[in-house]
């Protein structure tokens, strides 16, 4: 059943996040846009039944960091006795003058992948790749910013339980 709708994709809410664990993986760097995202994405856990015990946050200096780190703490949980059903990686990157931009965009998102198809274990891929901060913030939801802002922390979130309950 769907109970919302963001951007014209239907999610559904309430209870569909009850039974899951999450672990959410952000980073330091860019922390003002950074920490705005993790919160959508938390409030939304939260809102569609997962329990606060249930969201694990665990931060890394930067994106480059995110794969590393997300792939160890997967395969930590993977013994215990309630693995994560799913990570969301969070992070912000902000093109400048050099191509280190593009190195790290693409790093990050090729590990991310790398580390979901290994595991078998959904990974959200949470890294705003933008031209300048003002797209960052919009992005993050910042509505003094721009006319459109909408948080992907939301959609991320709503991602994750889809993923995590693929049947």
């Amino acid at each position: 059943m769907h109970d919302s709708t963001v951007k014209g994709i239907e999610f559904a809410t309430k209870s569909a996040g009850k039974d899951l664990r999450i672990l959410i993986v952000h980073t330091r760097w860019n922390s003002p846009i950074v920490n705005r995202l993790v919160e959508g994405a938390k409030q939304t856990l939260l809102e569609s039944g997962v329990l606060a015990e249930n969201i694990v946050l665990h931060n890394v200096p930067g994106a480059y960091e995110l794969p590393f780190a997300t792939q160890k703490l997967l395969k930590a949980s993977a013994g215990s006795t309630k693995p994560f059903d799913a990570a969301i990686s969070i992070g912000v990157l902000i093109k400048g003058s050099t191509m280190h931009f593009e190195y790290i965009a693409d790093a990050t998102s090729q590990g991310l992948m790398r580390v979901g198809l290994d595991l078998g274990i959904p990974v959200i891929f949470g890294v705003l790749t933008c031209l300048n901060e003002d797209q960052a913030f919009v992005r993050a939801g910042d509505s003094s910013r721009g006319s459109n802002a909408h948080n992907h922390g939301i959609d991320w979130a709503h991602t994750a339980i889809e993923m995590a309950t693929l049947g």
